[in-house]
C-alpha cells in the first residue's frame, strides 16, 4: 500500500534512541519508548541506535523475506548503511535472508553502474561544469578528462589524483573544485575539504593539520585535515593557496600524494587513495595573465586578417597556453619556491586558469544583473530591466588581479547602491517596474574657448515605469541629480 502511493523506498529513520529524542522534542523519556512502541514496533531494543535506518533496514530485522522482496523490486538499496555504518546483510540472520541481499547488491550495482555511465554519456562532466562556470574551457576539459580516467578505470588506482590550480585570484579555482565536489559526491558537505593553507605559515602548526602527539594539548580532538579523511576517505580536498604553506607542511603532503595514506597524530594510518586534491596557488598569476592577453591580442589580429567579425568570435579554447612557456617560465617560478621537485613531481596535473575574454566578461555581468534582479523580485516584487549598454559600462570596472569579485563589486557600486538610496527615500515600491539604462554624467561640457561639447562619459542611471496612460519609463531623480553617488566607470 505504501509503494503504490508513492512512499520512497531509500528515506532513512530519523528516530535514533529514546534520550535522544527526549532531550530533542522536550518529552519524558518513557513518554518516547511507549509512543514507539505503540505507533511502530515493540520488539526493538531500547539501547540501540536506529537512525538512518531504511524501510530495508527493518524488513531484515524482523526477518520477513516477501517484504524484503518487495523493497529490492521497488529499487531499495541493499548498501545503503545506517548512521552505524551497518548494511542491512549486517541484521540477517538467515542463510537464505543473507543470499538474497548478497545477490541483489550485486545486481544493484551493477544497475548504477550503468544508469551512471548512461548519464556521463548523455551529460558529460564538461558539459555539468560549463553550466556552473563562465569560461575556463582549457581548465575545465584537462579536469574533466583526468575524472573521467578515475571513474572509467584507466588510472593508477594506488596513488590519488592530485592538481594544481595556477591563476589570478577570483577567476573560478576554488569554483571549479566545489563543482566537482557536487558532481563525485551526493553529500556535499561531507564530500568537499577546504583547508586554507595561510593557516598553516607556521611550524607548530603541523599538530593542527595531522593532530597533536599523545600527551600533547589537543590530542584527543584530532587534527583538521585527518579528523575529515577518516569520515570521507573519497572526498575532494582543496587546499586553498597552497604556497603560503610551511615547508613541513608540504612534506606530510608528499606522502598523502604519493601513497594515497596518512598517518595521524595518534599513529593511525587513514587510506585516502580514491581522494582527490585540488591545490590553488597565485604563483605566477601575472605572468600567466600577461601571456594570455598576448596571445589573445595575436588572436585579434589573425581574426581580422580573416575578416572577423568581432574579438568575441575568437573562443577561448582556441587560447592555450605553449609547452615552452610553462617549462621556460611558470616551472622556475614553482621550484623557486617549493624548492623540492619530488612534491611537484606528484601532481598530475597543473590547470591553468585564463583571464576572462570580452564575451565572458559580458557573460559574468548578466548573470550578476540576473542575480540581482532575482532578488528584487522575490524580497521586494519589483522588475528589473536592463539595456545592453550598461553591460559594457559594467565590464570596463573588470580587474585582471580580482578576475570575477572585480565585476561582483562594479554592479554593487553602480547598480545595487542606487537601487538601495531609492528604496530607502520610497521612490520604489513593490510591483514596480525599474530600467537600468545609460546616461552622460554631464549633459553639455564648455571647451577652453568657452563653446560646448558634448561629454564621452557615461554612467548607469535608474528609470522606472510610469503605468499610466502614457506607460513610458521616466529617470528617477535623486534631488538635483541623476546619479546621486556620482560615479564614473573607474572611480574608487
Amino acid at each position: 500500500m505504501l509503494l503504490k502511493a508513492g512512499a520512497d523506498v531509500q528515506l532513512g529513520d530519523e528516530y535514533s534512541n529514546s534520550l535522544k529524542i527526549a532531550r530533542e522534542k522536550r518529552m519524558n523519556s518513557l513518554q518516547v519508548l511507549l509512543t514507539r512502541e505503540e505507533e511502530f514496533f515493540d520488539r526493538l531494543s531500547n539501547r540501540a541506535n536506529f537512525k538512518g535506518c531504511t524501510a530495508l533496514h527493518y524488513a531484515v530485522l524482523i526477518d520477513d523475506l516477501n517484504i524484503v522482496a518487495q523493497l529490492l523490486n521497488a529499487g531499495a538499496n541493499p548498501s545503503a548503511e545506517n548512521e552505524l555504518g551497518h548494511k542491512p546483510y549486517d541484521y540477517a540472520r538467515t542463510q537464505n535472508m543473507k543470499k538474497t541481499l548478497i545477490d541483489s547488491e550485486k545486481k544493484f550495482k551493477e544497475m548504477q553502474a550503468k544508469k551512471e555511465l548512461e548519464g556521463r554519456r548523455k551529460y558529460p562532466l564538461e558539459q555539468r561544469l560549463k553550466e556552473h562556470i563562465i569560461g575556463q574551457e582549457g581548465a575545465i576539459n584537462n579536469v574533466a578528462a583526468a575524472i573521467r580516467r578515475k571513474e572509467n578505470g584507466w588510472y593508477d588506482e594506488d596513488h590519488p589524483l592530485v592538481f594544481l590550480f595556477l591563476g589570478s585570484s577570483g577567476i573560478g579555482k576554488t569554483e571549479l573544485a566545489k563543482q566537482v565536489a557536487k558532481y563525485l559526491h551526493k553529500d556535499v558537505k561531507k564530500g568537499f575539504v577546504r583547508i586554507d593553507m595561510s593557516e598553516y605559515q607556521e611550524k607548530h602548526e603541523v599538530a593542527k593539520f595531522i593532530g597533536s602527539p599523545p600527551g600533547y594539548v589537543g590530542h584527543e580532538e584530532g587534527g583538521q585535515l585527518t579528523k575529515k579523511l577518516t569520515d570521507y576517505p573519497n572526498a575532494v580536498v582543496l587546499f586553498d593557496e597552497v604556497d603560503k604553506a610551511h615547508p613541513d607542511i608540504l612534506t606530510i603532503m608528499l606522502q598523502l600524494f604519493d601513497e594515497g595514506r596518512l598517518t595521524d597524530g595518534k599513529g593511525k594510518t587513514i587510506e585516502c587513495k580514491d581522494a582527490l586534491f585540488i591545490m590553488t596557488s597565485n604563483l605566477a598569476n601575472d605572468e600567466i595573465a600577461n601571456h594570455a592577453i598576448q596571445l589573445r591580442e595575436e588572436a585579434a589580429e589573425v581574426s581580422k586578417l580573416k575578416h572577423s567579425d568581432s574579438l568575441e568570435d575568437i573562443k577561448v579554447s582556441d587560447v592555450v597556453i605553449s609547452k615552452k612557456f610553462k617549462d621556460h617560465v611558470v616551472q622556475p617560478i614553482l621550484k623557486h619556491h617549493f624548492r623540492r621537485d619530488e612534491f611537484l613531481g606528484r601532481i598530475n596535473e597543473i590547470v591553468y586558469f585564463l583571464p576572462f575574454s570580452p564575451a565572458e566578461l559580458s557573460k559574468l555581468v548578466v548573470k550578476e544583473l540576473k542575480f540581482w534582479a532575482d532578488r528584487a523580485r522575490s524580497k521586494h516584487c519589483i522588475e528589473l530591466t536592463w539595456d545592453h549598454l550598461v553591460v559594457d559600462i559594467l565590464t570596463s570596472g573588470y580587474n585582471v588581479n580580482y578576475g570575477a569579485r572585480s565585476i561582483k563589486h562594479e554592479v554593487e557600486r553602480l547598480v545595487v547602491s542606487q537601487l538601495a538610496l531609492a528604496h530607502e527615500r520610497e521612490l520604489i515600491n513593490k510591483g514596480c517596474t525599474i530600467r537600468l539604462c545609460v546616461t552622460n554624467v554631464d549633459d553639455l561640457l564648455k571647451t577652453e574657448d568657452g563653446k560646448e561639447k558634448a561629454s564621452t562619459e557615461k554612467t548607469i542611471k535608474i528609470q522606472i515605469l510610469d503605468k499610466g496612460k502614457s506607460n513610458k519609463y521616466i529617470d528617477l531623480k535623486f534631488g538635483n541629480e541623476n546619479n546621486p553617488f556620482n560615479l564614473l566607470p573607474g572611480d574608487n
